[in-house]
């Protein structure tokens, strides 16, 4: 176990933004995860667990305390029962390549999720979720380190308290657990998820595209939009989604529609009385277009709901475009668009 210094954390993240980490200390084994905490907690230290560091903000002043990166590997492939699989991931895992891994296999279930980015053991806390899929429909276990009990537990989905982007270990949990692995079922030989506009249109005609298809071609999709990870493509440095669609009831729904002088485009939101609404379309209604620019931060050139770092944007910049973005939402609409990516250090 190697304990850094001044670990700059800016490179670390998707966004490039932010200070340094006081310490840092990257875990291969879930004995280091241990000794690291005890080495913590023996200093009275603050600890932040980071991941692929994708949907995450660091404050321009850093962490003051241990910055906990998870780097457990490996992938295990059991039979279940029937045409189900189980695959038991590590949570240092790369997701897009285990997404790539189990279509190969065949195996349906988060096909829809690919070029995703971040780490496996990332993927139960926010509840991961892209075109008409999210992982609670398909984690059967997950397992963590609770740092208050000092002892590793193992979740079943229905105690992990799923809902839309949130999860026991982003809220009643926050800050208690380090995922250190997670178990997935899903379905040899399953049909592929084609809920959403885009991938219907993508298909038109194709009886039954195969899984490998359906990852390959929502790829494409995230990468029209600027949500792909590309090396040199200034429009993917950003931290993903900035902000959550809102769920709302019958009458907000009708008082955007006045608002904005037209319905607005909306989705189930698994009750009759409620809606989702798209964040992206509520941003640009309030007068916030594509390659909007507030001093080195901007709003995508390809996607209004992602905020990017135009090459030395820093933390502060960002959270002010945010900060100015979400004022506007809640005077023209009465609605209030809640963040999305971990805030560190703020």
């Amino acid at each position: 176990m190697i304990i850094e210094e001044n670990k700059p954390l800016g490179p670390l993240t998707t966004l490039g933004v932010g200070g340094p980490a006081r310490y840092f200390c990257e875990v291969v084994s879930e004995q280091e995860i241990v000794d690291a905490c005890q080495w913590a907690n023996e200093r009275d230290l603050p600890l932040f667990v980071l991941g692929g560091g994708s949907n995450l903000v660091v404050s321009d002043a850093g962490f003051d305390g241990l910055v906990l990166r998870v780097g457990l590997m490996g992938i295990e492939i059991t039979a279940g029962v029937g045409s189900d699989v189980v695959f038991r991931a590590a949570g240092g895992e790369n997701w897009d390549s285990f997404v790539q891994r189990a279509v190969e296999e065949n195996c349906a279930g988060i096909e829809c999720l690919a070029g995703i980015p971040g780490t496996v053991g990332g993927t139960p806390v926010q509840n991961v979720g892209a075109y008409g899929q999210e992982v609670s429909s398909v984690i059967e276990h997950v397992r963590a380190f609770d740092l208050r009990e000092q002892a590793f537990i193992e979740f079943a989905a229905e105690e992990c308290e799923f809902a839309y982007r949130r999860s026991r270990f982003n809220s009643t949990g926050k800050g208690r657990y380090v995922v250190t692995r997670v178990d997935f079922r899903l379905q040899r030989n399953g049909e592929p998820m084609l809920k959403y506009a885009d991938l219907q249109h993508s298909f038109a005609g194709n009886v039954r595209p195969s899984l490998a298809e359906v990852a390959a071609t929502v790829r494409r999709i995230r990468l029209s939009k600027g949500m792909l990870l590309v090396e040199g493509d200034a429009d993917c440095r950003s931290a993903g989604s900035f902000f959550k669609n809102p769920v709302v009831g019958v009458e907000a729904l009708r008082g955007v529609a006045e608002a904005a002088g037209k319905e607005p485009p909306k989705f189930p939101a698994g009750d009759a009385r409620r809606a989702k609404i798209p964040a992206a379309w509520l941003i640009e209604q309030a007068g916030f277009s594509k390659g909007f620019a507030r001093g080195a931060a901007a709003v995508s050139s390809r996607h209004t709901l992602a905020l990017v770092n135009c090459g030395n944007a820093t933390a502060a910049e960002v959270m002010a475009l945010a900060e100015e973005i979400r004022v506007a939402v809640q005077e023209k609409f009465g609605i209030e668009l809640e963040m999305e990516p971990v805030l560190v250090g703020f």
